[in-house]
């Protein structure tokens, strides 16, 4: 199939995907035991996790591995998001302040009428991500870039939006609600299409984004990790029994508990 992206070249397109690939690092090693234990679990959740949703172990310890990666794998989805735009005509990554920052000498329309030739963005991956706090505050920095700038507008950008929009974003800052035309809430396909010109062109992305990650991730060396978590506890455990591998969890968390500490079931401390 052709390549039918204008703004982005296959070649840089699959460039960005193996950079944010790589940024994965150390998620990508192997889970052993001490890892998997380094922040101590709640091994009372692991246990009604396994029973409630009447998984085996080997699944429970899987979907717990798999949560501890995803959770640290969001500030890479964060890099891919922000960084494909240093690849697009007209905008600027900063190494800080601003995420994004997009520039037309020609003017960019917005909606319900005006013109400003800047744009500057703060990306978010969801809605819902920010407090009402951070939100104060973002709007603050917002408001005072148009006192410095009579001729930009600034973006909230999500990524996970409710919905497709380009709207006047408005929020609680110490107690009022505040807004201005100026300062708008913008799903991230609305953003591609402000920078590219093209409605569709956050679509294109996506639609190109699974071939591009399984043949990159395919010329990967070891890719996939293989992780010992399991056969680590079933040493621990003694035998492949439930309950042992139950208590094997328990002394995960509870090893030095009274009670626990003297548990018949091997371990050591980690």
């Amino acid at each position: 199939m052709s390549w039918d992206i204008d703004f982005i070249s296959e070649k840089q397109f699959a460039c960005h995907v193996r950079q944010t690939i790589e940024k994965y690092g150390d998620k990508l090693k192997p889970v052993d035991l001490k890892k998997f234990n380094k922040n101590i679990i709640d091994p009372i959740k692991l246990v009604f996790d396994n029973y409630v949703y009447k998984n085996s172990w080997d699944k429970t310890v899987e979907n717990e591995i798999f949560r501890q990666r995803d959770k640290s794998n969001s500030n890479d989805i964060g890099y891919f998001h922000q960084r494909i735009f240093s690849y697009i005509s007209g905008c600027t990554v900063p190494e800080n302040g601003w995420d994004v920052i997009f520039r037309n000498d020609n003017g960019i329309e917005l909606p319900g009428g005006g013109k400003v030739h800047t744009i500057y963005t703060e990306m978010k991956n969801k809605h819902n991500t920010m407090n009402s706090a951070s939100a104060g505050k973002t709007f603050i920095k917002m408001q005072d870039q148009l006192l410095k700038d009579d001729d930009c507008a600034c973006f909230l950008v999500e990524v996970i939006a409710k919905r497709s929009q380009n709207i006047k974003w408005e929020t609680t800052v110490d107690g009022r609600t505040v807004g201005h035309r100026l300062i708008r809430r913008v799903s991230v396909d609305k953003f591609y299409e402000t920078v590219t010109g093209e409605k569709d062109a956050f679509y294109k992305v996506c639609t190109r984004l699974p071939g591009v990650i399984k043949r990159i991730a395919a010329d990967s060396e070891n890719i996939t990790p293989k992780d010992t978590v399991l056969e680590e506890l079933r040493e621990i455990a003694g035998k492949d029994d439930d309950a042992a591998m139950a208590m094997a969890v328990y002394m995960l968390g509870f090893s030095t508990y009274n009670g626990f500490n003297g548990s018949e079931v091997k371990h050591e401390a980690l």
